[in-house]
């Protein structure tokens, strides 16, 4: 057992923080619902009700021996094996993603507006390339949570930018023949024509004349500002006034609108993935909708806003398409540099495209959503460097996790070691490493609760501005791998092949396999695939 001080926090405020004996360890419990009072944090005094709730709750979870105050914070005696055994012989349940249970169908359309107007892949900008790397992350996210996930635009079958994000390991819907939804377009023209909001439908003696002065791609003129003083909108921007309409715009409502229908909900909640330099015009395309929608479907929309990305270096205007090519010619280069001639052959060729798709989503991922990125193209790929924050250095990690089990089953066909004992078998008081208890304390176990912290926001946020923690899978597998490569380097778990050893071992590779799941998992949710061999 070791006496160690807690840090409780409800993901985003901290109650208060002290130090374990232990030099580095950091034991966090994610307790939702519990508010700050500031001098608490002053104090490092934890309220009487918090602690009878921690027991009550957490107690048997974590095998809490005893809670006591101190000056420092709050101290807890935990019976480690038994919290070891209980993790480590129930893996799945810690590392798969948990399931929000509703009695209500969720539905969700992730409405990804740099896709929209069929475009080539050349005018795709490298923010627009991160706006469509967020929405296939949180399409996956909210999935494995239970909701009922449309992605929109539909793509045409075979395009150039769906041949691109195949590149990239995005998965987006494409069809033979995208719906053309003719009839809901020209209803969308006679609401329009009638509207009290559409200056064209005011005067019409004097239509003709408007339609001289319209551009010829303009359709109608619509008074948005008008609409959103009559209906006490809050939160679009204040500069929104008259709105061309043009045929795009009603396609592209006609296709989110198809969807709600189709899904026949209650209720459907519409996030606009846009760029902050796209932000203006999509709540153009938000108003005009709930001017078309006429009340007869209940639909939520939300924008969630995507900060610039400013690329430094000669490639300053570089668009999405030559920033892949660029890191996967860099990675190509990295992966000869170091493995030499072994770089050939189809499997290569996999393992550097995923390695290309990892770092350009770390990238572009780690970073919260609404924050500007500064992306540094001088900086050179490197696949191993310790410590780095980059996709690589996690995908090195996880590579490393599996030549460790790939060296342990040839030493087991050797006859070195003895098969893997069942679980129920394993003592897991030989556990008695730093690195050990803070892999299990800050990684296996909380490993659910950062899942959900990506959409923890979704039904609380007011406002039309969307805010979530997108980038929370990113970080939390950067500092695992840190923490992991710091125990891989000073832990030898394949030990000599000694009976009186053994347990030890296998008491260290079930841990392995925790933190195997883990990266699997997460990486999963990145739709990246876990690299074989280093």
């Amino acid at each position: 057992m070791c006496n160690i001080f807690c840090f409780i926090s409800d993901f985003q405020h901290p109650l208060y923080f002290a130090f374990a004996p232990v030099a580095h360890l950091q034991l966090k419990f994610f307790i939702s619902g519990l508010r700050v009072v500031p001098k608490f944090i002053t104090t490092h005094k934890v309220p009487e009700d918090l602690i009878e709730r921690l027991l009550s709750e957490y107690r048997h979870r974590l095998y809490i021996q005893s809670c006591k105050q101190t000056g420092n914070g709050l101290m807890l005696l935990l019976d480690h094996p038994a919290l070891f055994t209980q993790v480590l012989g129930n893996i799945l349940l810690y590392t798969r993603p948990l399931k929000v249970l509703s009695t209500k169908k969720k539905c969700v359309i992730l409405n990804c507006a740099p896709l929209q107007g069929n475009k080539g892949p050349e005018s795709l900008t490298v923010s627009h390339l991160r706006a469509i790397l967020l929405v296939d992350h949180l399409a996956i996210v909210l999935r494995q949570q239970g909701w009922d996930v449309h992605v929109t635009p539909n793509l045409p079958l075979r395009t150039s930018v769906g041949n691109f994000l195949k590149l990239l390991r995005v998965t987006w819907p494409c069809t033979q023949q995208t719906t053309s939804n003719e009839e809901t377009v020209s209803s969308y023209k006679e609401i329009l024509s009638e509207s009290i909001y559409t200056q064209l439908g005011k005067d019409k003696a004097s239509s003709n004349h408007v339609q001289h002065i319209l551009p010829k791609d303009a359709l109608f003129k619509v008074h948005l500002k008008q609409f959103v003083k009559d209906k006490e909108l809050e939160g679009y921007d204040a500069n929104l006034d008259m709105a061309l309409v043009k045929e795009e715009a009603l396609r592209q409502i006609a296709e989110l609108q198809h969807i709600v229908k189709e899904e026949n909900t209650e209720e459907c909640l519409v996030i606009h993935v846009v760029g902050c330099e796209e932000e203006f015009q999509q709540q153009k395309i938000d108003l005009l909708w709930q001017i078309l929608n006429t009340g007869r479907d209940r639909v939520t929309q939300k924008h969630l806003v995507c900060g610039s990305v400013k690329v430094i270096g000669e490639n300053s205007h570089i668009n999405a398409v030559q920033y892949f090519q660029f890191r996967r010619s860099q990675m190509q280069d990295a992966s000869v540099m170091k493995y030499g001639n072994l770089v050939q052959g189809d499997l290569w060729t996999e393992i550097i495209s995923s390695m290309t798709s990892a770092t350009i989503r770390f990238e572009l991922l780690s970073t919260a959503h609404r924050s500007p990125l500064n992306l540094d193209l001088t900086q050179a790929v490197n696949i191993s460097t310790k410590g780095t924050k980059s996709g690589a250095f996690v995908m090195y990690n996880c590579a490393r996790l599996a030549t460790l089990f790939d060296h342990f089953n040839k030493s087991v066909q050797q006859g070195l070691y003895p098969k893997f004992p069942e679980t129920s078998q394993l003592n897991f008081s030989a556990l008695q490493e730093e690195g050990e208890w803070l892999l299990l304390y800050n990684y296996v176990i909380p490993f659910q609760d950062v899942l959900c912290q990506t959409t923890q926001s979704l039904s609380s946020t007011k406002g039309i501005r969307l805010t979530i923690n997108t980038e929370a899978v990113c970080k939390f597998l950067v500092n695992l791998s840190i923490d992991f490569s710091s125990y891989y380097n000073r832990v030898h778990i394949l030990g000599e092949p000694l009976e009186h050893l053994f347990n030890q071992m296998f008491a260290r590779l079930q841990l392995m396999k925790a933190l195997r799941e883990v990266f699997h998992t997460a990486l999963g949710t990145l739709h990246i695939t876990p690299p074989s061999q280093l």
